[in-house]
């Protein structure tokens, strides 16, 4: 699986359209939505996921209005139970020589493939069938058109049944390195993805069907997250010996105790040569409540497109040191903050709801 900031054909979203998502507060999503797409858009092509024809023309309609160019963006009519395109998308891979891919995806040499994981509503929501047909479903399109006999997705399977995991769960480098946390994949109580199965053979098949021969276990995620402990509002690899690691500075907040023991783990592991890992502070964003709930704000949730890297931002004082801590480490492409006050709400904001589609490599 390539890192985020090597270069994509697409970013692929879903539109927004479950109320349940931002109760009392969807109106302003779309026009976020929006605002995301057009930053995208000048670096690649962005496609997007609806549920209908006058779902699409809703969409084209604000794209527009927000000064989208739309032969940039491409509308698959796919159905969702909700937008969160990280973690039930298609989770893309270049081939590495050892699982041959015998037929290339539309525009592309053949060396990207789909790796099909399943989706099961981040154990914990009962509508997500829907969600969990998207990967077979892009799947299908992008091979259009090619040899019946050849093949473009992989099912990913350990001890003898599909492997369950969200896209927001896994953080790499590229060259075979891969953050996760326990309290997601390995707790066997709350939200149990593949109950059961040991670290070991977690390890196996992320080795298998991602190429992270080096798997980097942190603990807890942060307060007010939905996914129970997804990497993605945690710690984030902005180079390949380097990550962000959220910290909070203050000591009764419920996230400094497992930021901190964060931080003490990385210390002490290794990338995939052996080498020690860079560890940069990312500040934390003063709480954010709306109704009562405690919301997982983080500037960790960013997403690295080809023309910008796109921050959350909360109306807070940190905006500004997340944004020039983010601008230091990634000099290749702009830094921009997008206003996720709104978007949180839905309980994720930029990284949760985008996934890259690699470019294939070129061929020398």
């Amino acid at each position: 699986m390539p890192a985020e900031w090597e270069p994509h054909e697409a970013t692929w979203i879903g539109w927004p359209h479950n109320l349940s998502d931002w109760p009392g507060k969807f109106a302003p999503i779309p026009w976020v939505y929006g605002e995301i797409v057009r930053k995208i858009a000048p670096g690649e092509v962005v496609r997007i996921l609806v549920n209908s024809r006058a779902h699409q023309a809703r969409a084209a309609s604000i794209l527009t209005r927000c000064g989208v160019d739309l032969s940039r963006v491409e509308f698959f009519p796919f159905p969702t139970n909700r937008g969160w395109t990280r973690d039930f998308g298609p989770i893309f891979v270049l081939r590495d020589g050892r699982r041959r891919v015998r037929r290339p995806l539309a525009g592309t040499d053949g060396k990207v493939a789909i790796v099909r994981f399943r989706f099961n509503g981040w154990a914990k929501y009962p509508n997500w069938r829907k969600d969990d047909a998207v990967p077979e479903r892009v799947a299908r399109v992008l091979e259009r058109g090619r040899r019946k006999d050849a093949e473009i997705l992989f099912h990913a399977r350990s001890d003898g049944r599909d492997f369950v995991l969200e896209g927001g769960s896994i953080d790499v480098n590229g060259r075979g390195t891969l953050l996760t946390t326990e309290e997601c994949l390995l707790d066997p109580v709350t939200q149990p993805r593949n109950p059961g199965l040991s670290r070991q053979k977690l390890e196996k098949a992320l080795a298998e069907y991602l190429g992270a021969s080096n798997v980097l276990w942190l603990g807890r995620g942060i307060a007010g997250d939905d996914t129970h402990g997804h990497i993605d509002d945690l710690c984030r690899f902005v180079g390949p010996r380097t990550v962000v690691l959220c910290s909070e500075e203050n000591a009764s907040d419920p996230n400094y105790c497992p930021l901190q023991e964060n931080r003490e783990r990385l210390q002490g592991m290794r990338l995939e040569d052996g080498s020690r890992i860079n560890v940069v502070e990312l500040p934390m964003p003063e709480p954010v409540y709306f109704e009562g709930q405690r919301l997982p704000a983080s500037y960790a949730n960013f997403y690295i497109a080809n023309s910008a890297v796109l921050v959350p931002t909360f109306n807070d004082p940190q905006d500004r040191l997340a944004l020039g801590t983010l601008a230091e480490l990634i000099t290749d492409r702009p830094v921009v903050g997008i206003h996720a006050v709104d978007l949180v709400w839905g309980l994720g904001t930029l990284h949760c709801l985008t996934q890259q589609q690699p470019a294939a490599p070129l061929i020398e």
